[in-house]
């Protein structure tokens, strides 16, 4: 069997820095990978300022965004800008935002391809509800839109064809912190995309219940399953020399611990688990060299942090090069996603090579 069906990670993956020019009827933005992405899920950083992250998908539309540092709910396009189309190589951004176009100012945009869109009605217990959902089965990544029905044991299809690692989840219609499902966590506790706190035990958002490689399981409560009230989910299962979801434990040594990922990473976001700190994300535009200072807090409006060197990106993972608690406590547990640059071996032998 070969070793990654995935021979281009850019073909669904990429990260793109542009700069905001201010213009009023918004700006066209292009990606710059080996291959051309009509991306489905883009979230969006201004860089140099401390404005929040800006989450938007083609399930939802380009003018409807959430916060990954805010519990609020869904906004319609506003004064602060999101995405007025998804291109076939890129998007265009709304007006002059600072969310994503103000003038002078840098921004980072990650993007994920899914693609095969369809709709339906959710299974389980209780009431079946409407969903609709885009998909890509080769990356392993799907957008779904779903509607709570109250019902412990509500199951939303995922349409993966393989089990998800991870499920982040949004309540739409109100102020509601964000959802979290991470296997080396275990669905038995959660996390919270826009605070720093530790996993917490919970039997409700999950009921307690892995995925499967059809549905993830919903309990009840507002985190993913209010009667009638509308939810955004973003749903993903590794693909060898593609992507990777895990833990490491830390050593507390600036010769810090190595994490395996088979390929050299483009993309790592990583939260201490077993304790209280800031979710981190490293990628490999922001960093073009090792040792990779620069990083942004999914849970945090602030600016890009510079300065501290804290990861290096190999040729088949990652190596963390700090002593700190956001990333490498002694002992402490982290949990993290990880999506690659290049795959260690293509699909026909050939080694990537390392930075």
């Amino acid at each position: 069997m070969a070793y990654t069906t995935i021979d281009d990670p850019s073909a669904y993956f990429q990260t793109t820095l542009y700069a905001g020019d201010g213009n009023g009827s918004g700006q066209a933005i292009t990606h710059g990978g080996n291959s051309d992405l009509q991306a489905d899920f883009i979230w969006i950083k201004n860089r140099t300022d401390a404005e929040n992250h800006s989450l938007t998908d083609s399930v939802r539309g380009g003018g409807k965004g959430v916060l990954s540092n805010s519990s609020d709910a869904e906004s319609n396009n506003n004064s602060n800008g999101y995405l007025s189309s998804f291109n076939s190589d890129g998007f265009t951004t709304a007006n002059a935002g600072v969310y994503n176009n103000a003038s002078s100012k840098n921004y980072v945009s990650w993007n994920w391809k899914a693609g095969t869109t369809g709709s339906g009605t959710t299974t389980g217990s209780g009431t079946g509800k409407a969903y609709s959902y885009s998909v890509s089965t080769a990356s392993g990544f799907s957008v779904v839109k779903w509607v709570g029905n109250g019902t412990s044991g509500h199951t939303i299809p995922h349409h993966l064809g393989t089990t998800p690692q991870v499920v982040i989840m949004k309540n739409l219609d109100n102020a509601i912190t964000w959802i979290v499902g991470h296997k080396s966590a275990g669905f038995n506790k959660i996390l919270f995309l826009d605070t720093d706190a530790a996993a917490a035990t919970d039997s409700n958002a999950f009921a307690d219940t892995d995925p499967t490689s059809t549905v993830w399981t919903m309990g009840t409560g507002n985190g993913g399953n209010d009667n009638d009230v509308n939810y955004i989910g973003y749903i993903f299962s590794e693909r060898k020399g593609y992507s990777k979801f895990g833990s490491y434990v830390g050593n507390g040594n600036a010769d810090g611990t190595f994490v395996y990922t088979g390929f050299k990473p483009a993309f790592v976001m990583a939260k201490k688990s077993s304790g209280t700190e800031d979710w981190s994300i490293t990628d490999n535009k922001m960093n073009t060299f090792n040792v990779c200072n620069n990083k942004l807090r999914p849970n945090s409006s602030s600016q890009e942090s510079t300065g501290n060197a804290h990861i290096d990106f190999t040729a088949q993972g990652f190596k963390w090069r700090s002593t700190s608690g956001e990333f490498n406590a002694s002992g402490a547990t982290y949990i993290f996603m990880a999506f690659a640059e290049n795959p260690f071996t293509t699909s026909t032998g050939v080694p990537a090579t390392a930075r």
